[in-house]
């Protein structure tokens, strides 16, 4: 009795008819199994770490210009030289002061 009400229900009927079958297999074919679809992931991934490479290097090379056009001067030139690079004169003693974050 409610086997026979199940097979003339109009769910089952839409669910046993063979197109939705086919395309219910080829759905999931392409979702889970299909190698495109993962490729395309992992594609979508490397675009964006792609992406944030790009925005961190364009940041770095705008700082870099700054330093550039701030270093056309020769005072600005001599004094990067010896805050970057340590760099002193044949006469001079440079003091390093460095302090110790951690707490004991």
């Amino acid at each position: 009795m409610v086997v026979k009400k199940i097979k003339e229900s109009k769910l089952f009927k839409f669910f046993t008819n063979k197109y939705i079958i086919i395309l219910s297999a080829f759905l999931i074919w392409m979702f889970f199994f299909d190698a495109n679809v993962q490729l395309n992931k992992e594609f979508k991934r490397e675009i964006k770490e792609l992406n944030t490479t790009i925005n961190f290097y364009t940041k770095e090379i705008k700082k870099d210009k700054n330093t550039i056009t701030e270093l056309q001067d020769s005072l600005q030139l001599e004094k990067f030289a010896r805050e970057k690079y340590l760099m002193k004169k044949d006469n001079e003693d440079i003091y390093i002061i460095e302090f110790d974050t951690l707490k004991k």
